[in-house]
């Protein structure tokens, strides 16, 4: 059956000699894994280089019950990104966020919110300006109210990683964040991507609550592992 999708890359492996198999995460079909035939030939009919990680696609697709290989019959990047793929500070960001999706997206059923929430959070990435610094920190923070784990706020100065909230007294594990980084990170969690550039953060204290975000999705996601691409970020924002 064809069906009609919009769709966020999030891994390309080869597969043969010229094709491809593309984990993308769709609106309509949730994550699905599409076999490309010929992708990586000169005149493919979808050229590998559509299949840019964190990048936004329009699809018609083949989709057949209990298959894991899906087929993709016309894709194209709607829109095409202007500044994610040439600016190194955005390019650093979308790596890193796509590695984490790659973790935490595995179910195959649609959650249409979740993915306009990934698809406004990528077009404002290519069309802000300015102050990004914080961008990767709210993005984890909004996403992890659509993955089942979202942070309860309250003005209680310890907040508990494995229960997710704020609490009176610290609890008796080290899964903590106190302050004053506590304060901070209730900021981060009330904040928007239009004004995360009014936290102020220096690099030591940047470095730290991205850790203990990371140690958040490890907490209450099986098997997240390590991000491999989290050296990256602390380079580009070492300043």
């Amino acid at each position: 059956m064809l069906q009609q999708t919009k769709g966020i890359t999030l891994k390309v492996t080869n597969y043969s000699e010229s094709s491809v198999v593309a984990q993308i995460y769709t609106e309509a079909l949730g994550l699905q894994s599409y076999l490309i035939n010929g992708a990586r030939k000169p005149k493919a009919k979808i050229p590998f280089n559509i299949l840019q990680p964190f990048h936004l696609l329009e699809m018609v697709v083949y989709n057949k019950e209990n298959n894991n290989l899906q087929r993709i019959k016309e894709a194209q990047q709607v829109p095409v990104l202007k500044s994610i793929p040439l600016d190194i500070v955005k390019s650093s960001i979308a790596m890193f966020l796509n590695e984490v999706l790659y973790k935490v997206l595995r179910h195959q059923h649609p959650e249409p919110q979740l993915f306009h929430f990934l698809e406004n959070a990528i077009i404002w990435l290519d069309e802000s300006q300015s102050g990004l610094a914080n961008y990767h920190l709210v993005f984890l923070a909004k996403l992890s109210h659509y993955l089942g784990f979202k942070p309860i706020v309250s003005n209680l100065p310890y907040f508990d990683l494995l229960e997710g909230q704020f609490v009176t007294t610290p609890p008796a594990h080290f899964h903590i964040i106190q302050e004053p980084y506590s304060s901070t990170f209730r900021e981060i969690l009330q904040s928007s991507f239009s004004n995360c550039n009014k936290i102020k953060l220096n690099k030591a204290d940047r470095t730290y609550l991205l850790q203990k975000l990371i140690d958040y999705y490890r907490l209450h996601t099986e098997n997240f592992g390590e991000i491999n691409s989290l050296y990256i970020l602390e380079e580009i924002f070492g300043n």
